[in-house]
């Protein structure tokens, strides 16, 4: 569980920062309806796909073609967030100044994979 500062973070969700859990994707699957999907080429090289609800745009998940065994999907997501407990911080190198951030746990310039 993470809180993710990226530019594409910040500009899918509309907000500082994205809270995203991290999950093997082959488990991972919409009880209905479909994703609208989004792919561009960030800073890394490769592919970022993000899904968004087909009827009202929320952000559901995102997923890059450097790790496809992964989905990092959206804490809002959840029938209950209020258990998500972030254990890092990553991409902070673009983090905005007004953005809070939870002292207590892991910063990372970027994300593990990618330092």
């Amino acid at each position: 569980m993470l809180n993710c500062h990226c530019r594409n973070c910040q500009l899918a969700g509309g907000s500082a920062f994205s809270s995203s859990m991290v999950l093997p994707a082959s488990g991972f699957h919409l009880l209905s309806g479909a994703a609208k999907l989004f792919g561009k080429r960030v800073e890394s090289g490769n592919i970022l796909t993000q899904g968004f609800c087909e009827h009202c745009g929320s952000p559901l998940y995102g997923l890059t073609s450097g790790h496809p065994e992964y989905i990092g999907v959206r804490a809002v997501t959840l029938d209950d967030p209020s258990w998500f407990k972030p254990e890092a911080d990553v991409w902070v190198a673009e983090s905005q100044p007004w953005a809070c951030m939870d002292t207590a746990i892991p910063k990372l310039e970027k994300s593990p994979e990618e330092i």
